[in-house]
C-alpha cells in the first residue's frame, strides 16, 4: 500500500465526518429528540461532539461517571517511558462547553419500555434515543486464580478505569536487571487486537535501553495475531533474543495463575515463573450492557449491521469494544466510526429520512520501537445481514523485505502518522 494511500485512509475520521454529514438545509429540517449516550469513551465522544456539531437540532446528554478518561490507545508507551499518565488522560470540559449536557454518575439500569435511564443518585434521564458505548469487562476466574485480587500482584493493565498502565509500569521500573516479564494473552474476541503485542515491543524497548539482561515471555490462546510478521520482524531486529512468543500450539494457553508464587501454568502443565506477571484475561461487554438485556450468551452485544442499533432492544444503538461487529476489530478508531454512523442514523430515523449508506473505517498504529510504527488499515459496509469489509481497501504495512532500502524511512513516517491519528482523534472527541 503507497504512503498516499495509507494517508488518506488515516485521514477516515474527518472523511467518515463529512460523507455521513447531513447537508445543511437537510439538518435544518431534521426532527429534534432527545439522545442520551452511555459512556464518555472512544465511542460515546464522538457520538456526543459529532452529534453536537453536525446536527445542533439534537438534545444531547453525556453520561460518564469519571471525570476524566485515559485512553487505551498510547497506554503502552507508558511502559517505555515515553508517555505519562497526563499526556494520555482528558477531560469533558469542552464537550460541556460546546453544549453538550455532561452528568458524571454512574448509570445503574436501563428502562427500555419506559425509555428511561436510571441514575445512581435515582434520578431518571428520559430519552428517545439511547446510545450505549460502555467499553468492557474482565471475566474474573475465567483463569483460575485470577480475581481482583491477584490482579494487584499480576497487573493486567488493561481496562484504565479497573487499573491504570501505571500500576504494570511501576512493577517494571522496580524489576531487576535480568529478570523476566511475562504475559498471558487471551484467545479472539479482546479489546485492541495489537494491544498485546504493541505492550511487548514497548516493554521491550524499556528493557533493551535500562534492563538489557532480562526477558520476555509472551504465552498467547492463540496461534497468530494482528500484524503478526511486522511485529516479529521488528522483534528480531530491534531485541534480537529477549522475546520469546508461544502460540497456543506451542503450549502458550495460561490456564491457572499462582499470584503468591508469582508462577501461571499453561494448558499442559508447564510453569512459568516472572518478576513481573502482566495477565490480559479473557473479556466482555460491560455490565450495563449486559443488564439492560444487550448482550448475548457470548457477553458481546449483537447490532443491526445498517445501523448499529440493537438486534435485541430497539431505539438502544450501541457502539465499540462492547460489540458483535466483526470483521471489524475492537479499536477506538473502529469505535468512532461506529459512532458518527448511529448518530446519523438516529438524526434521519428522527426526521423520517432514509438510513444512511453504512460505511465504516478502522486503522490500527502500533509503535514497536523508537521511531519505528507499523499499521493495518480497512473500510467496511454493513449490509442487512453482516458486516463486510470492502475487498481491496486496507492491508498492513509492507514488509521490511518488500520496502529495502526505505524500510528506516517507512517505519518512521509510520510512527509519526501514529503520533498524529492519536492526536486527531482525541482532539476531535474531547477538543
Amino acid at each position: 500500500m503507497t504512503l498516499a494511500r495509507r494517508s488518506l485512509l488515516a485521514a477516515a475520521p474527518a472523511l467518515a465526518a463529512a460523507t455521513l454529514a447531513a447537508p445543511r438545509a437537510a439538518r435544518a429540517q431534521a426532527g429534534a429528540g432527545r439522545v442520551v449516550i452511555l459512556g464518555g469513551g472512544f465511542g460515546g465522544a464522538s457520538a456526543a461532539r459529532f452529534a453536537r456539531d453536525r446536527f445542533p437540532q439534537l438534545d444531547i446528554t453525556l453520561i460518564e461517571r469519571s471525570r476524566t478518561f485515559t485512553t487505551c490507545p498510547y497506554g503502552n508507551l507508558v511502559l517505555a517511558g515515553r508517555r505519562d499518565m497526563a499526556s494520555i488522560t482528558f477531560g469533558y470540559e469542552r464537550l460541556a462547553a460546546r453544549g453538550v449536557r455532561v452528568v458524571h454518575q454512574a448509570a445503574v439500569a436501563v428502562d427500555a419500555g419506559a425509555k428511561r435511564v436510571r441514575l445512581a443518585d435515582g434520578a431518571q434521564v428520559p430519552y428517545d434515543k439511547l446510545i450505549v458505548s460502555p467499553g468492557i469487562d474482565l471475566r474474573w476466574g475465567a483463569i483460575e486464580g485470577y480475581d481482583e485480587a491477584a490482579s494487584a500482584r499480576m497487573p493486567h493493565g488493561w481496562v484504565p478505569s479497573l487499573q491504570p498502565i501505571s500500576v504494570l509500569a511501576a512493577q517494571l521500573r522496580a524489576m531487576r536487571d535480568g529478570g523476566v516479564f511475562v504475559m498471558a494473552i487471551p484467545d479472539n474476541p479482546f479489546r485492541c487486537p495489537p494491544g498485546p503485542y504493541e505492550r511487548i515491543s514497548m516493554v521491550a524497548e524499556y528493557l533493551k535501553r535500562h534492563k538489557p539482561r532480562s526477558k520476555i515471555i509472551a504465552l498467547d490462546a492463540k496461534n497468530g495475531f494482528s500484524k503478526q510478521p511486522l511485529f516479529q520482524d521488528a522483534w528480531a531486529e530491534l531485541y534480537p533474543g529477549m522475546v520469546e512468543w508461544r502460540g497456543a500450539s506451542n503450549d502458550g494457553r495460561v490456564v491457572r495463575v499462582r499470584p503468591a508464587e508469582m508462577e501461571v501454568e499453561t494448558e499442559f502443565g508447564d510453569r512459568v515463573k516472572g518478576d513481573v506477571i502482566n495477565v490480559i484475561p479473557p473479556q466482555m461487554a460491560a455490565s450495563i450492557a449486559r443488564e439492560a438485556g444487550l448482550a448475548a450468551a457470548s457477553g458481546w452485544c449483537p447490532i443491526r449491521p445498517t445501523t448499529f442499533e440493537s438486534a435485541q432492544v430497539p431505539d438502544v444503538y450501541v457502539l465499540g469494544d462492547a460489540t458483535v461487529a466483526a470483521p471489524m476489530p475492537k479499536s477506538g478508531f473502529a469505535a468512532s466510526s461506529h459512532a458518527k454512523h448511529a448518530v446519523a442514523c438516529i438524526a434521519a430515523s428522527l426526521a423520517g429520512r432514509p438510513t444512511p449508506p453504512a460505511v465504516f473505517f478502522n486503522t490500527c498504529y502500533s509503535h514497536v520501537g523508537d521511531d519505528y510504527g507499523i499499521s493495518i488499515v480497512g473500510v467496511f459496509r454493513g449490509t442487512p445481514e453482516r458486516i463486510v469489509e470492502v475487498e481491496g481497501s486496507g492491508g498492513i504495512s509492507p514488509r521490511n523485505e518488500a520496502l529495502g532500502a526505505r524500510a528506516r524511512d517507512f517505519r518512521k513516517l509510520e510512527a509519526l502518522y501514529a503520533d498524529g491519528w492519536y492526536d486527531a482523534i482525541t482532539n476531535e472527541m474531547f477538543g
